[in-house]
């Protein structure tokens, strides 16, 4: 039912438009902080997790056991994408809506049309 419901492309679209494509930078309560092992920079470490799960360091140059911080989103797309927005559904769900619309007037009229008009009942009959 999820992909019948035609606020499912309402949300999508809303948020994916309004949202999409922005930085984010974490408070201060939200850094992960962790010490780097020895003779590797934050960002030396940290660089095979990052590729795959994005995310930036303040201090990427840190390094010998310093505490580095980590904020785990960089930009909102990471967000979106874990609840299934995207921004490059945004014709298509506008498509949708207006797809939905025109179904729901056609609709409306033709059951008007069946239920409501009076029919002729026969010829000859006064």
């Amino acid at each position: 039912m999820y992909r019948v419901n035609p606020i499912t492309y309402v949300i999508e679209g809303f948020l994916g438009t309004s949202l999409a494509n922005t930085a984010v930078h974490c408070a201060n309560n939200e850094f992960l902080s962790f010490k780097s092992p020895e003779g590797m920079t934050c960002a030396e470490y940290m660089e095979p997790y990052m590729s795959v799960v994005g995310g930036y360091l303040v201090n990427p140059e840190a390094g010998n056991g310093t505490e580095c911080q980590y904020c785990q989103m960089d930009n909102t797309n990471t967000f979106l994408s874990s609840i299934n927005v995207s921004f490059d559904h945004r014709w298509r769900n506008f498509g949708f809506m207006w797809a939905f619309a025109v179904f729901n007037i056609a609709a409306a009229v033709i059951l008007y049309w069946l239920v409501r008009v009076p029919k002729k009942k026969g010829k000859g009959l006064k």
